[in-house]
């Protein structure tokens, strides 16, 4: 009997460390939600913090999450990156808090940081397409045609009929002087949307 008791009391320290006892009931939480989905689709982001905030847990991944975004809609930019952040630390392996706080820090024009996000992402899926795509446009916005070339191959080659990096690609490639690949893209561009601005312009500088 004494134990059955000691087993007793190992589970249920280790339960508690696994699942922290809340001082709200599940119930209250799926409500806070609740309403403030209806205050963020109404436009008023300080009350659906606030729902929020008062049923906060600490080691809540997803209402970190849920803080890191609505402070973002809420123009609170450093306040976002620091629910993010926490969110990060939680969940280490997750890919979608580093997403969210790329919009904060892209909003403060923290690009250095916005292509940390995207690299440390890259680090946990190699092929993630939103991360290889937007560094691949990042790097085409600063010139630096070279290193935008592989991340926005990689995308092409996981979706060789995606309307934007195709597009981009064939830009990229473009800058790049290699002609011959450029125009194979840009014909390809116009089997998805035929009658294509960009497409037709990048054609006729290359002719």
């Amino acid at each position: 009997m004494e134990l059955l008791k000691k087993h007793t009391n190992l589970w249920t320290i280790i339960l508690f460390v696994l699942f922290p006892i809340s001082l709200f009931g599940q119930d209250e939480v799926i409500k806070a939600f609740r309403e403030n989905y209806v205050l963020e689709k109404s436009g008023n982001y300080i009350k659906a913090i606030d729902q929020i905030k008062a049923v906060y847990q600490a080691d809540s991944y997803e209402m970190n999450l849920r803080l890191g975004w609505l402070n973002y809609l809420g123009g609170q930019f450093n306040e976002s990156i620091g629910f993010y952040s926490k969110a990060i630390s939680l969940k280490p392996y997750a890919i979608e808090a580093r997403f969210g706080m790329t919009y904060p820090a892209s909003a403060q024009g923290k690009w250095e940081e916005v292509i940390d996000l995207y690299n440390k992402i890259l680090a946990i899926d190699p092929q993630n397409t939103i991360a290889n795509y937007r560094l691949g446009l990042i790097y085409y916005g600063r010139e630096n045609y070279e290193k935008a070339d592989g991340f926005i191959e990689k995308v092409v080659n996981l979706y060789p009929f995606d309307y934007d990096s195709v597009l981009l690609l064939a830009w990229n490639k473009l800058k790049l002087q290699k002609t011959r690949e450029s125009k194979v893209l840009f014909n390809k561009v116009l089997m998805y949307s035929p009658d294509d601005k960009s497409a037709l312009e990048g054609l006729k500088l290359i002719k």
